[in-house]
């Protein structure tokens, strides 16, 4: 045992709280796999409390949506001073915002699809834009809220303007792309495996994501352990470097 007290944060209040727990607890019991002691702190809104009684060595940041994935839970642990793992505030910040994200991108020199963020009531009966288009939530993870529509409809899906739609007035109405979805997270300078994004409908209606590894061989969980077990100790050691030399 190596003694080090990881909390890893899962669970949350967003749409994605089944796959914050999930994957959070698949974290969890690599690294306790890995010798580290670890607390799961399911995340309410006491948050801050309980991570300043905890005072862990660090957080591993297993929350999706938002507040997990938006700067929120990451401005809360700098105001801490724990520290964390995965992207800070305002990278978060401009992530989960998809309007700021493709003004990053676009500026970068970037391709983006051409879009526009309207309310979700100023479009009930007549298209935005010419089909095939997507509509999505501003500010959402992951394809959450996600809805095609498709070349042959005559009105925009009702869905959008419901009283079902429980991902704000504000959404994102963007040329659809043609193509597979793929991710992949970099971590230290590290990129980890491709990831592929396949939704569970290609109708026109609100998706739910599922992920496979995008090449065949070692498994994603299996590989996100092995990469991530090395960063972390790598991180530690680090961090104790830093300290001695501080000392």
């Amino acid at each position: 045992m190596n003694g080090k007290h990881v909390a890893v944060l899962l669970g949350g209040f967003s749409s994605e709280r089944p796959v914050s727990l999930s994957s959070g607890n698949a974290c969890a019991n690599a690294l306790e796999g890995e010798g580290y002691r670890v607390t799961r702190v399911d995340v309410g809104r006491d948050v801050a409390a309980v991570l300043s009684e905890l005072r862990p060595d660090v957080a591993f940041n297993a929350l999706h949506g938002p507040f997990g994935e938006d700067g929120t839970i990451q401005g809360i642990l700098e105001y801490l001073e724990i520290p964390y793992t995965h992207s800070g505030v305002l990278a978060s910040a401009l992530a989960m915002d998809k309007q700021q994200a493709k003004h990053v991108a676009k500026a970068a020199g970037v391709p983006v699809a051409e879009a526009k963020v309207l309310n979700r009531f100023d479009f009930a009966n007549k298209h935005p834009m010419v089909p095939p288009y997507v509509v999505k939530p501003v500010r959402e993870g992951s394809s959450f809220g996600v809805v095609i529509v498709k070349e042959n409809q005559s009105h925009p899906p009702q869905v959008i303007g419901s009283s079902e739609w429980r991902y704000g007035d504000e959404v994102m109405v963007e040329r659809y792309v043609y193509g597979r979805e793929l991710t992949c997270g970099v971590m230290g300078g590290v990129a980890l495996g491709v990831t592929e994004v396949i939704p569970t409908s290609h109708e026109s209606t609100t998706m739910m994501p599922s992920m496979r590894p995008a090449a065949p061989g070692m498994s994603f969980r299996h590989k996100f352990h092995r990469i991530f077990t090395k960063r972390f100790k790598h991180w530690r050691s680090r961090r104790i470097r830093q300290s001695a030399a501080v000392a």
